[in-house]
């Protein structure tokens, strides 16, 4: 399996079969280099400005956007449906947690997750393999949080997502204080890695992509 991160919340995810998979790709005036994907699904956690952008991923052939038990083309897919902030959905509504299934591993983008749902609720995301997760605060869960939510999801690898970068045009808190207190923080030369089943780290790692 590859996975590219574009920038913000926006990832790419292309299975061992070729099956491409889009994540949250975010609008014109959030910053980052637009950079147009194909893809054969999109999953869109919320619809907000830099999350939807639909015209950036060409040819295709479904959307996923809301809660719920889903397959295609053998890979299973839920959507768990939580909120984008702390105020049970007063202040932004909700959110789609997207959890899929493929190449023997479970890949979990969290979208814009604006706090940490009950441990019960936890339970059906596991297990993770691979948690995408936002770290910047201000409009998600801030850098404690997103650490609290790795521990009690256990993942092998964390790709942090949703934070200041040189690219952002708004104020979201940057990535370093997320990193403090993991053993294992890996600074990825580039945007992209491969990864498969056998070669998951044994403990929670940190991977940090560059765009």
């Amino acid at each position: 399996m590859q996975i590219t991160w574009l920038g913000h919340s926006f990832f790419l995810l292309v299975s061992l079969s070729g099956m491409k998979m889009a994540f949250d790709p975010f609008g014109e005036t959030v910053g980052y280099p637009l950079r147009e994907v194909a893809a054969d699904v999109v999953f869109v956690s919320h619809d907000h400005f830099d999350h939807n952008n639909l015209n950036l991923v060409r040819g295709y052939k479904e959307v996923f956007r809301e809660p719920g038990n889903y397959e295609k083309e053998g890979v299973k897919i839920t959507g768990f449906s939580t909120y984008h902030d702390e105020e049970k959905g007063k202040k932004r509504g909700r959110n789609c947690v997207f959890r899929v299934e493929v190449d023997g591993m479970v890949v979990v983008h969290c979208g814009d997750l604006g706090t940490i749902p009950e441990p019960k609720e936890l339970e059906a995301w596991k297990p993770v393999d691979i948690l995408l997760v936002p770290v910047g605060g201000v409009y998600t869960i801030d850098a404690a949080k997103a650490r609290e939510l790795v521990k009690m999801l256990n993942p092998r690898i964390v790709v942090p997502m949703h934070y200041k970068t040189r690219y952002l045009q708004f104020e979201l808190g940057n990535v370093d204080p997320f990193l403090q207190g993991f053993e294992v923080v890996k600074r990825i030369k580039g945007s992209s890695f491969e990864v498969d089943k056998e070669k998951l780290p044994p403990t929670t790692e940190i991977w940090v992509l560059e765009i």
